[in-house]
C-alpha cells in the first residue's frame, strides 16, 4: 500500500501533458503484448462495431490502450490535485450549469457516469459544488479499498459499499434531494436483466432504473472526456433517454444502455473496453472471451 501511495504521489507532480505522453507510450506497449486484456478489448470491439473492418477495429483497440495508459498515469494528478488544479483540469465549467438545470427543486438527481474518460475526476469535480453520494464495489484486493474510499471522499463525497445497507442509504439521500452518482455499465453479480448494448445482449443493472422510478428523480448522463495533447478534460452532460424509469425492467435497462452507448460514441477510444461486459449470455452459453469464439 505504501508503495502505491508513493507512486501516486510521485506521478501527481507531473504536468498533465507529460503524464499523458508517458501513459500513451505505456498503453501502446500494452497493446502490442498478447494477453487477456488485448483479447477482451478486441472481442468487445468486434461485437460492438461489426460495421468496421478488422484493421479499423485494431486501430481503435490500439487507441483505447493508449487512452488506458493515460488514465493510469493521470490518476496521481487527479487524486492529489488541490481545488485550484482540479478546476483548471476541466475546460468547460459552464457544464455544471447544464447539469444543475436538470435538478428540480425538492427532488434528488441521479447521475449516470459510464466507465468513459476519467470517471474518478467526474466525482471529484462535481463534489466541488455538491456532495455526491456514490456506490462502489469493493476491489478484489482488500488492501486497495481504504485508498479508493479516501481518494473519492477527500473533497466531501460520500462513498458507500454496494450492500443492502449502502443502497438504503442511497435511497434516503436521493429522497432528501441529494445528488447520487452510479456507474451504470457494470455487470450485476446477482440481479439484473439482459438488454441490448451496441445491439448485443448484456446483463444490465436495474438499480438505477428502479431508483428513478420509485423516487421520480431525473436522470442525466455525465462523462469526463480527455482532450488531446494533455489540454485537460471536457465535462459532457446528456439527458437520459425516455424510459429509464420504466416499470418494465427490460425496457428501462434498454433505455439505460442506450444512454451509455450515446456517451461512448462521443469518444469510443476512451471507453473501458478491457471489461468483460458480455461475459454472461442470455442462453447460458459460453463467454465470448474464450479464444476463437469471436472473429477478431
Amino acid at each position: 500500500m505504501s508503495i502505491i501511495r508513493a507512486l501516486l504521489r510521485a506521478s501527481s507532480w507531473l504536468p498533465l501533458p507529460v503524464a499523458h505522453a508517458l501513459g500513451a507510450t505505456m498503453g501502446q506497449i500494452m497493446a502490442w503484448l498478447p494477453g487477456k486484456a488485448r483479447l477482451v478489448t478486441r472481442t468487445n470491439l468486434a461485437l460492438c462495431f461489426p460495421e468496421l473492418d478488422r484493421h479499423a477495429r485494431r486501430r481503435l483497440a490500439g487507441a483505447s490502450f493508449r487512452e488506458l495508459g493515460k488514465q493510469i498515469l493521470e490518476m496521481g494528478i487527479i487524486w492529489h490535485a488541490d481545488d485550484a488544479r482540479l478546476q483548471r483540469l476541466v475546460v468547460n465549467p459552464e457544464a455544471m450549469d447544464t447539469l444543475e438545470s436538470h435538478w428540480q427543486a425538492g427532488r434528488g438527481l441521479l447521475v449516470a457516469c459510464p466507465h468513459l474518460g476519467n470517471w474518478e475526476l467526474t466525482n471529484l469535480y462535481l463534489t466541488r459544488r455538491h456532495q455526491v453520494h456514490t456506490l462502489y464495489r469493493p476491489p478484489r484486493q482488500p488492501y486497495l479499498e481504504p485508498l479508493l474510499v479516501e481518494a473519492r471522499e477527500r473533497t466531501g463525497a460520500r462513498s458507500l459499499p454496494a450492500t443492502p445497507s449502502g443502497i438504503r442509504t442511497l435511497y434516503k439521500a436521493l429522497r432528501g434531494g441529494a445528488l447520487v452518482g452510479i456507474l451504470p455499465d457494470q455487470e450485476p453479480r446477482e440481479s439484473g436483466v439482459f438488454a441490448p448494448f451496441f445491439g448485443v445482449p448484456a446483463k444490465t443493472m436495474t438499480l438505477l432504473c428502479q431508483m428513478a422510478g420509485k423516487t421520480d428523480a431525473p436522470v442525466v448522463f455525465v462523462s469526463m472526456l480527455r482532450l488531446p495533447w494533455g489540454r485537460g478534460f471536457r465535462l459532457e452532460v446528456l439527458p437520459a433517454p425516455e424510459g429509464v424509469g420504466n416499470k418494465d425492467h427490460v425496457a428501462a435497462a434498454t433505455a439505460l444502455n442506450a444512454g451509455v452507448e450515446h456517451c461512448v460514441r462521443l469518444a469510443p477510444a476512451q471507453y473501458q473496453w478491457t471489461y468483460k461486459r458480455f461475459r454472461r449470455r442470455p442462453d447460458g452459453g459460453r463467454s465470448p472471451y474464450k479464444p476463437g469464439r469471436t472473429p477478431l
